[in-house]
């Protein structure tokens, strides 16, 4: 189940700048990752899924260790990767690496929201490695808090979100070990492609 698209770029207030623009809507500051070196906006997509734009957070001080989804090393932002909900991470973990994938090791997160609310969650670490391209999600368990779509910018919907990879069987393997589904398409490059519907007509992030 899509709990969340992750839109990361090197140039935070620029991009979210541009999308509220493109998009005829004004995101909604989600909060820091306190050293992590990051911070996000957030828009609803409608059925308890977001849009997250992830990058740089200036008021933190740069981390010693390299911030999440490739920022760092971005040429350009991009839709880099998704996030899929479940009820129970653990047993979700388990049954993945059963059906012979590892989703990664469970971290325990935690933010303070736009709106001062503290958040809790945990959600696994996908390996930054192995050539699955974004493409098979991190896995996420927000417990009893409140989910991040419901103080999120109102206004959009997520239409479609499309796959592409040279190894599409490999990625479909990886996402039934999940219990997860994406509609894959087979290309040279890895990448995603999310359709919304705004305001302003339809957008294309990829």
């Amino acid at each position: 189940m899509i709990d969340h698209l992750v839109y990361a770029t090197v140039h935070l207030a620029r991009t979210v700048d541009e999308l509220n623009s493109r998009f005829g809507i004004k995101l909604t500051p989600g909060g820091q990752h306190v050293g992590l070196g990051t911070r996000n906006f957030l828009a609803d997509l409608g059925d308890n899924r977001y849009l997250e734009v992830i990058g740089p957070d200036p008021d933190q001080p740069t981390p010693g260790r390299p911030r999440p989804f490739g920022i760092d090393d971005l040429a350009e932002s991009r839709l880099v990767t998704w996030a899929a909900r479940v009820n129970d991470l653990d047993e979700a973990v388990r049954r993945a690496r059963a059906a012979g994938y590892d989703p990664g090791p469970i971290v325990s997160m935690s933010r303070v929201s736009g709106d001062r609310v503290p958040l809790q969650w945990r959600m696994t670490l996908s390996p930054a490695s192995g050539g699955l391209g974004g493409l098979v999600p991190f896995l996420i368990d927000w417990a009893d808090a409140s989910h991040p779509s419901h103080g999120a910018a109102p206004g959009m919907r997520l239409v479609s979100l499309l796959g592409f990879h040279p190894e599409i069987t490999r990625i479909r393997r990886c996402l039934t070990a999940l219990g997860e589904q994406l509609h894959l398409h087979q290309r040279p490059e890895p990448g995603l492609r999310a359709v919304l519907a705004t305001p302003h007509g339809e957008a294309v992030l990829q």
